[in-house]
């Protein structure tokens, strides 16, 4: 995650993640699929609750992130299509995601995989000197 975090601007955050703050993220998530080969992270895909309140119970947002050597492999179809199962099998409706507007492939592989844009925000992350787009993609389970 952190050369994500350190090289791109995929994610808008600039301060690289410690193991205890993955570790409290994780607490807090509905979901988290990880694709690991051997003892190096690959991968992974995640799930929570959109906004806060009983109204949004159903509508979760997801992170997915795939190192570099891991891209083009089938491997966040994988992830995406567990992790759909998943919130489908816990009752939720949709599953939405904030894919930077830097990140062409992102939003590529959100629409080849069913994702619909459903939002823009200009300008809304800032991240090496520069404002980034932030792309909303939808999907109803």
């Amino acid at each position: 995650w952190n050369p994500i975090i350190r090289d791109t601007a995929i994610t808008f955050t600039s301060a690289e993640k410690t193991e205890a703050e993955v570790v409290a993220m994780i607490d807090t998530r509905a979901a988290v699929l990880v694709w690991d080969a051997g003892a190096e992270v690959q991968g992974f895909a995640t799930y929570a609750q959109f906004r806060g309140g009983p109204g949004y119970a159903r509508s979760q947002e997801h992170t997915i992130l795939l190192g570099a050597g891991a891209r083009g492999q089938g491997l966040g179809r994988a992830l995406m299509t567990a992790l759909e199962d998943h919130a489908r099998a816990a009752g939720h409706h949709m599953l939405i995601g904030g894919v930077s507007g830097s990140n062409p492939a992102g939003v590529a592989f959100h629409a080849a995989i069913g994702y619909a844009q459903v939002g823009l925000v200009p300008e809304a992350g800032w991240k090496f000197g520069r404002y980034h787009d932030l792309v909303l993609m939808q999907k109803i389970l």
